[in-house]
């Protein structure tokens, strides 16, 4: 029997909607991005999708989109595992400030290099800094040398490729049908080691907000057919959104 797995990227949150870079910053849905969460269930509910497990990161936006999404489809008893590796990458300084205004600053190539290469991360926030990961509660039992204070895409790949292997693969293997639901960023991860972009071609990907992307894989795992969003020409639209984010006004 094949095995599906579903990647979803969280609604849009309120500082998406500012277009403010948010990173590890914990924001919550707005209402757009709530209506998104249940299309995306609804969307999950047309093609006939079950699940078993569900994986989400740490962080409101994501939860909240999972729960909402899983209230549609009538799965809300699903078993979940919340991990950090799933966060968001960490934008270290540029957390909390104007994507356009970064732009301006210091030129669209720089934000470009900051935002979507794979292994340049921007300007790292200091230990004592508000949005250092150590003043975060939920952050308490993480070891101090893995808690981020910048990261580039490489550094995301490497938190979350463990969880993956140690987690998501077992589960692979069993037969169960798993449901992820995160972020940009971890989902561009995810999506480079399981669709093996080069570390070039994965500037361009841009990962659409609350649409559903299914996986299915054989019993020795290898793809049983091509990756695809369950409403193609809806991601397509979302994923041009997002790569506009830092178009000067």
């Amino acid at each position: 029997m094949p095995r599906n797995l579903v990647i979803v990227r969280h609604g849009q949150s309120a500082w998406n909607e500012k277009n403010l870079f948010t990173g590890w910053v914990d924001v919550d849905l707005t209402p757009l991005g709530e209506k998104e969460a249940r299309a995306a269930g609804e969307q999950i509910t047309k093609a006939g999708l079950r699940f078993d497990v569900m994986h989400t990161s740490l962080l409101t936006r994501a939860c909240r989109t999972a729960n909402l999404a899983l209230e549609v489809t009538g799965q809300t008893w699903l078993p979940v595992n919340r991990t950090w590796r799933l966060n968001e990458r960490h934008y270290g300084d540029l957390q909390g400030k104007d994507k356009v205004e970064m732009v301006k600053a210091f030129g669209e190539e720089k934000v470009k290099l900051w935002r979507r290469s794979y292994d340049v991360p921007p300007p790292p926030v200091t230990p004592d800094h508000e949005h250092h990961p150590s003043r975060d509660p939920r952050y308490r039992l993480l070891a101090p040398d893995a808690m981020p204070a910048s990261e580039c895409l490489k550094d995301v790949v490497a938190r979350v490729l463990p969880w993956w292997h140690d987690q998501v693969i077992p589960q692979l293997r069993a037969g169960l049908d798993v449901l992820v639901v995160a972020h940009g960023n971890s989902l561009r991860a995810l999506i480079k080691h399981l669709e093996k972009i080069s570390d070039s071609d994965i500037v361009e990907l841009n990962v659409p907000t609350g649409m559903p992307r299914l996986y299915t894989f054989k019993e020795d795992l290898s793809l049983a057919s091509a990756p695809k969003y369950l409403d193609e020409a809806a991601a397509k639209a979302g994923a041009e959104a997002v790569k506009n984010q830092t178009a000067k006004k």
